[in-house]
């Protein structure tokens, strides 16, 4: 029996998820055995041929809940294929992707040990009304309009390309 990839997001809000939903979606019309669970729920990641992980960029940091998955499971990361995808820019101003990337690539330093096989920045959404205290406190963020960057034709086609990078297995078809 194949083992399955783990597709595993860290979200505050939910954007993460719906993005990681729609990658793993992706990947079994590939034909690619997928888990989907989000970062706090992996207690092990026995049984797992890969791992995608999804996080959102808060203040050129990545989810708590990532970095912590990081951490607790760097042995068994170490011996299997990583993806990683952040949710940075709301918006689709160049000076933002460019700083989501830098942003990304001074995080993972933090992880030295992490050689991911694949990695990309995805638009982000906003939503004000979701934020939370205290930044609900500041009346500047309050008056941001609700912006949503993530381009669901480039999300699916980096989900599309991740089974080579991950060397996975597709699922034998039946023909009938």
């Amino acid at each position: 029996m194949e083992r399955p990839v783990l597709v595993t997001y860290a979200t505050k809000y939910g954007s993460t998820e719906e993005v990681a939903r729609a990658i793993a979606e992706t990947l079994r019309e590939s034909g690619v055995a997928v888990e989907l669970l989000s970062a706090r729920s992996v207690h092990s990641l026995a049984g797992y041929c890969a791992a995608v992980l999804g996080a959102p960029l808060y203040i050129g940091r990545m989810h708590g809940d990532a970095r912590r998955f990081l951490s607790v499971n760097r042995s068994d990361l170490m011996k299997m294929p990583v993806a990683l995808f952040v949710l940075g820019p709301v918006e689709k101003k160049e000076k933002d992707w460019v700083g989501a990337r830098q942003q990304m690539e001074k995080e993972l330093t933090k992880f030295p040990w992490l050689s991911p096989v694949a990695k990309e920045i995805l638009g982000g959404k906003f939503d004000p009304t979701k934020i939370g205290f205290p930044f609900n406190m500041i009346p500047a963020l309050r008056k941001i309009p609700a912006s949503d960057a993530r381009d669901w034709t480039a999300i699916r086609t980096w989900a599309s390309e991740l089974p080579v990078a991950l060397h996975c297995e597709t699922l034998s078809r039946s023909t009938s």
